[in-house]
């Protein structure tokens, strides 16, 4: 607790809308090719937050403008392993056209902060921000180190942020077992007696790709028998229709098995149809955790109506469940055919840990005791986070973003999607349970 020019005493609830408002309104967005402006503002910003409460943070910059910030509280106890709580600062673009509210406005309506970042993941950084300069304040250290890191760069895949720091500065993460980030402790209302909250235990791995097909260059009045965007487009179509097939790994067996008890109703994963209609607002991420995925993103061909161009590229984005890479990558060349040649862009791998130990346990103690209703089970994430990265060092992740939210709210599609935002409420309640974690960890 502080006390604020009023002297009223300011809380972490009383400060999580502000910092997360203050973070949507810095622009991070991320084009994947330093084009945007950057995430040092937002580096600062936080630096400048700790440090206000006693840490001393550190900026690494990788590239221009390519800012994360690191900062390690010391825990009760510094011989125990210490826990990593990480973020990332970057966002993907968005059209402010498109939006209700301008998307880096961080404006309050309808209970809400809208903008960019509200729940991808600014709501975590300013959530984390929160309850850490509360703790700090009040003098009240966590049972074992925290390290801190706000990143930049994960839209893109991370190399400019966590992959960098894990490469070069892994010091950081010394005595670092186990670790919390995003998109993870969000709730799912079954029932007026039962919320479940949806704890990350895996991820799938990807495998962001270019295709391309090399044919006959000629003059569009021709007849032209080798077409490279023929073939290319064939290929592409192939792939985008293919329906891939059910395999059940052992997180989501277990999330299904949970969501069967709590929803009092047998789920089949090989009948989609029928398992995804009772899951109502979650449908999209769950859905696809129960097979590999290939999703054609972006076409290239051609600089002139009347020519036949020699070459036609895509790219795809792919995604393949923990243990069956090798099965996808077999089943990808051969939808796509010996005419299309595949490279990654970028690559990573799936991850998956068990849903137990004292980390687990905390997270339930948290979350019972701001809502006695709530149940915390595992469950996989369809895309893939910093985690990926951490896992180089034997760091065990999980997604751990606690938020109690509206059964009306379509959660998975605000992740970048169009009106993005967080209830007000949700961030507090986040703070709560964080704050009761750090005690529990």
């Amino acid at each position: 607790m502080s006390e604020s020019n009023t002297g009223r005493t300011v809380s972490g609830e009383d400060e999580v809308v502000d910092l997360c408002r203050d973070l949507i309104r810095i622009d991070t967005s991320n084009y994947g090719d330093h084009s945007g402006p950057g995430e040092r503002a937002a580096a600062e910003y936080v630096a400048e937050k700790l440090a206000e409460v006693g840490l001393e943070p550190r900026i690494i910059e990788s590239h221009k403008g390519r800012a994360s910030t690191v900062a390690r509280i010391e825990g009760e106890d510094p011989s125990r392993p210490a826990l990593l709580i990480h973020g990332h600062t970057d966002v993907v673009p968005a059209n402010a056209e498109d939006w209700t509210h301008h998307p880096f406005s961080g404006e309050i309506a309808d209970g809400c902060v809208w903008g960019r970042g509200a729940v991808d993941m600014k709501d975590m950084d300013a959530m984390t921000l929160a309850v850490v300069r509360d703790r700090l304040r009040s003098g009240r250290k966590p049972p074992r180190d925290i390290v801190l890191a706000f990143l930049a760069d994960e839209e893109a895949g991370g190399t400019y942020g966590a992959r960098h720091l894990v490469d070069h500065h892994r010091d950081l993460f010394d005595g670092v077992t186990e670790a919390i980030g995003e998109v993870g402790g969000f709730s799912f209302t079954v029932n007026e007696n039962l919320r479940l909250y949806l704890v990350e235990t895996a991820q799938k791995g990807m495998h962001w790709m270019r295709l391309t097909v090399e044919g006959t260059a000629g003059h569009g009045s021709m007849t032209n028998d080798d077409n490279a965007i023929t073939e290319l487009c064939e290929a592409v179509g192939r792939l985008g229709r293919h329906q891939w097939p059910v395999r059940v790994t052992k997180t989501v067996r277990s999330f299904l098995d949970e969501l069967s008890d709590a929803l009092g109703t047998p789920l089949d994963p090989e009948d989609m149809d029928g398992t995804l209609a009772k899951l109502g607002g979650i449908a999209k991420m769950v859905g696809a955790t129960l097979r590999n995925s290939a999703a054609p993103t972006m076409l290239g061909a051609g600089y002139k109506v009347n020519v036949i161009p020699g070459q036609a590229t895509a790219h795809v984005d792919g995604r393949f469940l923990p243990g069956y890479e090798q099965e996808f990558l077999a089943d990808l060349d051969r939808i796509l055919g010996p005419r299309v040649k595949r490279e990654d862009v970028h690559g990573d791998r799936a991850l998956e840990t068990s849903f137990d130990g004292a980390l687990v346990d905390a997270m339930q103690v948290a979350l019972r005791a701001e809502d006695p209703i709530a149940r915390a089970v595992p469950y996989m994430l369809s895309g893939g986070t910093d985690a990926k990265s951490f896992d180089d060092l034997g760091i065990r992740c999980f997604g751990f973003a606690p938020l109690q939210l509206p059964p009306e709210l379509d959660f998975a599609g605000m992740f970048h999607g169009v009106d993005e935002r967080v209830p007000v409420d949700g961030l507090k309640f986040g703070v709560r349970v964080l704050d009761r974690f750090l005690d529990a960890c």
